[in-house]
């Protein structure tokens, strides 16, 4: 009896990378059973076919072109890297609890519940993954009207966001944990409005943005400014109002002795949160209470 001739594994990534490309997104081989890019960087960058012109990223290299994929999982069994910003996607990473995580923390779909209770809206239904480490993968269709880039933490505990200069692993990917399956074939919604207000670029109002240091400042006030100012501008989720808070209560010391003025370094310090991605009445209110503190316990020099 003629036993039947086994599948092999790399035609099933192709039929997903294919199946992707049907749907208008953009894709490119991952390394097999792993995460990372399965292309070379550009010091090893031959120069040749789709670097002819120059060096091309993953991000640029992804295509829906039939034939290109073809050629490309020809040469193994690639998982399937979805490039989110061609593709015109935001995909809403809902993580697991992780192992090193405090007793107690929510993981990413608790995260995401909360905060549509908290929005007072539902969550539309969309297509969604599952991930191999047991989370998900929700796609929207990104708005036309902004550029949106990728997010950690933003949106709550284990919720991450890929747009422009992000990517996921596609569906029919496998790693050594698990496999990325489809859970809700659905069809793609838009990102709903009150999502993408949370995640939209943050524009300053013309109070809070960065005032110059004054000339008249003494080198060493002006170099604590730019210091703490940059220290809460680069401040990551969870340190970022303790942070602000300790540079106001610094920089509140140069005020009573006329070093520095009150309003350049309100100015100063919420931009500098707003960058951090805290929200300007929780800039204006942390940087408001540390700064009273900080004067009424540094008096100014004596005459």
């Amino acid at each position: 009896m003629t036993q039947p001739t086994p599948i092999r594994r790399e035609h099933s990534y192709l039929a997903a990378a294919l199946a992707a490309a049907e749907r208008g997104w953009h894709v490119f081989p991952l390394r097999p059973r792993d995460k990372r890019p399965a292309l070379h960087g550009e010091i090893a960058c031959p120069g040749t076919d789709d670097c002819a012109g120059g060096h091309r990223k993953w991000e640029q290299r992804a295509t829906t072109d039939p034939d290109r994929i073809r050629k490309a999982w020809s040469a193994g069994a690639f998982n399937v890297g979805l490039a989110t910003g061609p593709s015109g996607l935001v995909v809403v990473d809902l993580d697991p609890v992780k192992a090193k995580d405090p007793k107690g923390t929510p993981d990413g779909v608790t995260s995401l519940q909360a905060l549509c209770e908290r929005a007072g809206h539902a969550l539309p239904s969309t297509y969604r993954v599952r991930t191999a480490s047991g989370g998900h993968h929700l796609y929207f269709t990104a708005p036309d009207r902004v550029r949106l880039g990728n997010s950690a933490g933003r949106l709550g505990k284990h919720i991450d966001t890929r747009a422009h200069g992000g990517y996921v692993v596609g569906a029919g990917s496998i790693l050594p944990n698990g496999a990325y399956e489809v859970v809700d074939p659905a069809e793609l919604v838009p990102l709903p409005e009150w999502l993408y207000a949370l995640l939209a670029p943050r524009q300053p109002s013309r109070a809070l943005k960065v005032a110059p240091v004054s000339v008249r400042a003494p080198r060493y006030a002006a170099a604590a400014l730019r210091a703490e100012t940059a220290a809460v501008a680069g401040a990551g989720e969870g340190v970022r109002n303790w942070t602000l808070v300790r540079a106001a209560r610094a920089l509140g010391r140069f005020i009573p002795s006329g070093d520095l003025a009150r309003s350049e370094v309100e100015a100063a310090l919420n931009s500098a949160g707003l960058r951090a991605g805290l929200r300007e009445n929780e800039c204006r209110a942390a940087v408001t209470s540390a700064l009273n503190w900080s004067i009424a316990n540094n008096p100014g020099r004596p005459a």
